[in-house]
């Protein structure tokens, strides 16, 4: 017990380092870059912050079972272009986003059940099923996807819009109270209990009656469903769809959520990290593009930030031999 309280003191402790590296990345820019604190400035920064903690949500889940999810980006793609694409033939909104939603869990519950039953690494599976679904949408739409969003989506992440007496869109607030309920399902239900025993030890966690196949399959289901909902959010950000939208969320969900405090050997981690996460990642983002930095010099860049931070803190012991 006394080693499980140290190890949930270095989560929050790199959660809490993350939102002081945020706190320092925003002096430098305001300090640097005139206009950088200005009230438009932080609306759009928190709205693009936003829009990556919500693809978080999933790979947060995953990578505390002790998986990883590459289809993210291609499933975020799929929901951006099918939702654009049918609204535009006349559906309903709220039955377009039902039918994908349902196609995006059917996906998500393959992934962690093949990973899990078969025996083969999420990553290969997760990519070769990302690629299935982007190929699909590409041949159902011949490569030119059309439609765009309702204006009430257009509203909810218009980051010129606000959320009541709040200077902010309604998605950040949301965001908030997801928030909220994520960090309490995660601490206080039983199925945050199983995700972090089936990451801190996956051969132990059957003889506590977990299963480990529908956990995995329940888990994966969950983060094909939030890369939906960003998709669908981004085709209200951006007004058009574009099937390669996801695309800088391949590597930027799995930077945040080990920025964040997450362990790629599974589990620990938190969601209130991975907002830490997806805050520094966004404000490097800005504080490069603000400082003149081209497109190309700024991924390279996140690249660099990615496969640092991949490298210290993908080399620790898995959780179960540090309890």
């Amino acid at each position: 017990m006394k080693h499980l309280k140290s190890l949930l003191s270095g989560t929050n402790g790199r959660a809490i380092g993350a939102f002081i590296i945020v706190l320092v990345l925003h002096a430098v820019g305001t300090a640097l870059i005139p206009g950088y604190s200005q009230p438009f400035a932080i609306r759009a920064l928190l709205v693009l912050a936003s829009l990556l903690a919500i693809a978080c949500i999933g790979q947060t889940l995953v990578v505390i079972l002790g998986g990883i999810d590459l289809s993210i980006p291609f499933v975020i793609g799929f929901a951006n272009v099918v939702a654009a694409q049918l609204y535009g033939e006349q559906w309903n909104f709220a039955v377009v986003c039902v039918l994908v939603g349902v196609i995006a869990l059917l996906i998500g519950a393959f992934n962690g059940y093949v990973s899990r039953r078969l025996d083969i690494h999420p990553l290969i599976v997760t990519l070769g099923t990302g690629m299935v679904v982007q190929g699909s949408v590409l041949l159902w739409t011949a490569g030119f996807p059309s439609g765009s969003a309702p204006q009430a989506v257009s509203d909810f992440v218009s980051i010129g819009g606000s959320a009541g007496p709040l200077p902010v869109p309604w998605m950040v607030p949301s965001l908030v109270v997801l928030a909220v309920l994520i960090i309490i399902v995660l601490a206080r239900t039983p199925y945050g209990r199983r995700l972090y025993a089936l990451g801190s030890n996956p051969g132990a966690a059957p003889l506590a009656l977990i299963n480990p196949v529908g956990m995995w399959a329940v888990t994966f289901a969950l983060s094909a469903f939030c890369s939906a909902l960003t998709g669908v959010l981004l085709l209200g950000f951006t007004g058009s769809a574009y099937g390669d939208v996801g695309q800088p969320y391949l590597f930027q969900t799995i930077a945040a959520v080990v920025v964040g405090g997450a362990a790629l050997v599974g589990g620990q981690g938190s969601y209130l990290g991975t907002i830490a996460g997806a805050l520094v990642l966004t404000e490097i983002n800005t504080l490069l593009i603000g400082l003149g930095f081209q497109p190309s010099a700024v991924q390279a860049a996140l690249g660099v930030i990615i496969v640092v931070l991949v490298s210290l803190y993908g080399r620790e012991r898995h959780v179960s031999r540090t309890i």
